[in-house]
């Protein structure tokens, strides 16, 4: 049975542009990913790139969710916009205890984030009686409230407990979606109620990885603020702008202008949505690994090289052309050959360069991208017209 009173909840057909609650809604990350980036910047270690990746994986899961909640429900309903603005609020919290996340804020962390998850999912289980999407919601409340026993069970413990219960959560909520949440006496999600409409998410994940670049460029601003106009911060910071821009083409180069036809004319519209949502995290790592290595850079610019300083300085463009040549794939079911060389070098020049200043390091890094990007116009020249042709589409 489905009701009029639950139709009046959902999105009219037709209706794909994202809105203004929505990146009102953006606004809470650009603080959130800052936070990654001054927490992992605390901790440059392999211990310290492991717990900003599950730190990262939460916070890019709240924001994911409420993405798919926002394309299926009316985001001009009031109720919808309150549900919208305190997701906010509590992502707002998270975004505060991330940098002491597996320390003292653990608690505040974690309960945030099953607050968030648990009280949205709870909330429309109660609006959508009599709605055919209501089982979709129990679904997620479902494995939600099986995460929630090792997020919070984690934030009781300390130490490497507590990085163990957490990996284990975010491999559930990955999980859970990846199976379409299977769930007892309910079944799984079925593909048509996934996220799958092309020009909202389209859109959505290009607002968040400029969200990203923001993030980038807040860090980058502020860290020229603390250390001031120096003889060779200055070149660091114009580095690390120039780094910036380069991101940016490369990543609205094509696959980015062309994603919402790509999601259009797959013939899995919820498995590429999938696919491009892996690929942006990959992207948006990346950007959070320069906004580090820009940090680094102009407070430190010609200091001694440390192995840890070149790995972020490299590794930001290395996660994010990799997570790029995805994206492309999934766009183009090919993928260019500069992506790859360029991809290839960054690696290769980490072991290299790890004894030089970061400065240095940095210009290295900003040439492989230019490199790139040139690569990229010199196609774009000899093949001014590329449809796009997803996996699988026909033709």
């Amino acid at each position: 049975m489905t009701t009029g009173r639950a139709n009046g909840w959902l999105r009219a057909p037709g209706d794909q542009r994202a809105t203004y609650l929505e990146l009102f809604f953006d606004l809470a990350f650009v603080f959130a990913l800052a936070q990654l980036s001054y927490a992992l910047l605390e901790d440059l270690s392999w211990r310290g790139a492991g717990r900003a990746l599950v730190l990262l994986l939460a916070v890019w899961w709240v924001w994911f969710t409420t993405a798919w909640i926002t394309e299926l429900f009316d985001p001009q309903r009031p109720a919808i916009q309150i549900l919208a603005i305190a997701i906010m609020v509590g992502a707002l919290v998270m975004a505060v205890a991330l940098p002491g996340a597996f320390g003292a804020w653990g608690l505040i962390f974690a309960g945030a984030y099953v607050l968030i998850h648990v009280g949205r999912d709870f909330f429309l289980v109660i609006a959508l009686r009599g709605h055919e999407l209501r089982r979709t919601t129990v679904r997620g409340l479902f494995w939600f409230g099986v995460s929630a026993l090792p997020w919070l069970a984690g934030a009781l413990t300390h130490g490497a407990g507590r990085a163990i219960l957490w990996s284990l959560a975010v491999a559930l909520d990955y999980a859970a979606y990846l199976f379409r949440h299977p769930t007892p006496r309910v079944g799984r999600t079925p593909t048509a109620q996934l996220p799958s409409v092309a020009e909202h998410l389209a859109e959505r994940y290009r607002q968040f990885f400029i969200i990203a670049l923001g993030e980038l460029i807040l860090v980058t601003g502020l860290t020229l603020r603390g250390t001031g106009f120096t003889a060779y911060g200055t070149p660091a910071f114009i580095v690390a702008i120039g780094t910036t821009v380069l991101l940016w083409r490369i990543y609205i180069y094509r696959a980015g202008e062309l994603l919402s036809a790509a999601i259009a004319t797959a013939p899995d519209r919820a498995r590429l949505a999938r696919s491009v949502s892996y690929t942006h995290l990959a992207m948006v790592a990346g950007a959070v690994c320069t906004a580090v290595g820009a940090e680094v850079t102009i407070a430190h610019p010609l200091e001694a090289g440390r192995p840890a300083w070149a790995v972020v300085l490299l590794g930001g463009p290395v996660l994010f052309l990799a997570g790029r040549a995805a994206f492309e794939y999934t766009v183009f079911s090919q993928v260019s050959r500069g992506r790859m060389i360029g991809l290839a070098v960054a690696i290769a020049l980490i072991p290299a360069l790890v004894r030089l200043p970061p400065l240095l390091v940095g210009v290295a890094a900003a040439a492989v991208l230019a490199g790139v990007a040139l690569a990229d116009t010199a196609r774009a020249r000899a093949h001014p017209v590329e449809a796009p042709s997803p996996p699988g589409a026909a033709g």
